[in-house]
């Protein structure tokens, strides 16, 4: 009940963050998250670097999933190994719909202290010597901390699938 409430509420904050709050896609914060979007699926994701997953979380991760549930940190880092990164033999890979990617500041008394990071993105599924097979699409919120100049994942849904 406690992660429907949750979801709710920030459905309910999403829907009154006022358009001009988003970044324009040629901002320098919007391509900086969208760098660090794509570096930590990149790396932690499609190629299993655990270690840079686990210098990225926070942690106090929370991650809502639609399909598979709540997991903190220790559950998402050991699904990860044992569902995205167990075999090479048919390896999940996940790509953003880079068109699909907003990015709203969150300031406190005028500082910039994380950024809430909206979008689609796709999952395919590698086997050596084929073409990467889509096997489904969903829509993920981040909301990434600044801490110590570097961008930490702290909150993530997923959903839609």
């Amino acid at each position: 009940m406690k992660t429907y409430l949750f979801v709710m509420a920030l459905a309910s904050l999403l829907a009154a963050v006022p358009a001009h709050a988003q970044l324009d896609k040629n901002d320098p914060l919007f391509l900086e998250l969208k760098r660090q979007d794509s570096i930590f699926f990149e790396r932690g994701f499609n190629r299993c670097d655990i270690d840079y997953f686990e210098n990225h979380i926070a942690s106090d991760l929370r991650f809502y999933h639609d399909q598979s549930g709540f997991q903190d940190r220790e559950r998402f880092l050991k699904n990860t190994r044992e569902y995205i990164c167990s075999t090479e033999a048919k390896k999940p890979i996940r790509r953003i719909d880079a068109e699909s990617l907003d990015v709203f500041p969150l300031y406190d008394s005028g500082e910039l202290y994380a950024v809430l990071q909206t979008g689609i993105h796709h999952f395919f599924l590698r086997e050596a010597g084929k073409e990467d097979k889509w096997t489904g699409t969903a829509r993920f919120v981040h909301v990434w901390i600044l801490k110590n100049k570097c961008w930490i994942l702290n909150e993530v849904i997923s959903y839609d699938h």
